[in-house]
């Protein structure tokens, strides 16, 4: 049941803004909810403040701090979240038992898919690095290191939570250029997450290719992970399913090459070549040797079929 009450819309900008809200073909980016709780500040805030530019212009955020607690009653920020039209949130707070605390999550279906809880244990703010920064609307290329992420289904849905959070604008094609920002997210083996951002820098080479190199940017950050809440199998199965629309069907008789080459399987019929309509010219006329040939044949033809006609009346 939604926690907010449905209303018809009164006028044509409110049936737009919720035939907007409504699941459609194509998802565009989440937007995602920013908000603090009781006791916020220090590390947290410096930690949400980066994270809001690296996920802008994708980002609303509530600037008064709120009640909550995620995890033992989680109905306000599913409130908040729909309300805001927000697919994603970040719940930053602070306290004796679980100091610089973050809890990122996403929801579905007006209800929390996941939620991942993590603690600060060491923060470098961007500001901290006197470095050139990149610009914002920059689609950051993301790097999970080490085999830690494929071998817990916590981390698998950690890793996948983390893809939506820092994607944006789904792009067919990019330049070289266009390519500004690294991410990189490193699992150690007493499962700490390691936080690292660079920007590239496209250096000359002397060919084509140029030389790259990482300059660190900020935010540096070591996390530990304390709580999780992970949907069920189904409910995730579910959450990820596309639309018949959309799915990709199986053309018979064509492949594809490793050039990226299409090659396409025509089955035709028997040919029968002396039928086909030719060009009426000298070369391709008939001799008397074949004309002969031709009235002969149709002749024993026609004998073995009299022939047969005479044994079946017999």
């Amino acid at each position: 049941m939604s926690l907010l009450r449905i209303r018809k819309p009164k006028t044509r900008k409110g049936k737009k803004v919720l035939l907007a809200r409504e699941p459609q073909l194509i998802e565009g980016p989440r937007n995602m909810l920013f908000l603090d709780g009781r006791k916020c500040g220090g590390d947290v805030k410096s930690c949400m403040k980066d994270m809001q530019q690296l996920k802008k212009p994708l980002v609303k955020v509530l600037n008064r701090n709120n009640d909550i607690t995620p995890f033992e009653d989680p109905t306000s920020l599913e409130f908040l979240t729909q309300k805001n039209d927000c697919a994603m949130f970040a719940f930053g707070s602070t306290s004796k038992k679980r100091p610089n605390n973050i809890v990122l999550g996403r929801i579905y279906e007006n209800e929390i898919l996941d939620m991942v809880e993590l603690g600060i244990k060491r923060y470098m703010a961007m500001s901290e690095f006197k470095t050139e920064k990149i610009g914002t609307c920059v689609k950051p290329c993301l790097v999970f290191n080490g085999p830690k992420w494929s071998q817990s289904e916590e981390l698998r849905r950690l890793k996948n939570l983390l893809i939506d959070a820092f994607q944006k604008d789904k792009v067919e094609a990019i330049r070289l250029q266009g390519i500004e920002h690294v991410m990189s997210f490193t699992c150690t083996e007493d499962l700490n997450i390691l936080l690292r951002s660079y920007k590239i820098l496209l250096k000359k080479s002397g060919q084509r290719t140029p030389r790259i190199e990482l300059v660190e940017i900020g935010p540096s950050a070591d996390f530990s992970i304390r709580r999780t809440k992970i949907a069920s199998e189904d409910l995730y199965k579910q959450a990820r399913k596309q639309p018949k629309q959309l799915k990709v069907t199986k053309k018979k008789n064509i492949t594809h090459d490793e050039l990226g080459n299409t090659h396409g399987r025509i089955h035709l019929g028997k040919q029968e070549l002396g039928k086909i309509q030719t060009r009426r010219v000298k070369g391709l006329k008939k001799s008397p040797e074949e004309k002969k040939a031709d009235r002969q044949k149709k002749k024993d033809l026609m004998k073995a079929a009299a022939q047969e006609l005479l044994t079946n009346n017999e």
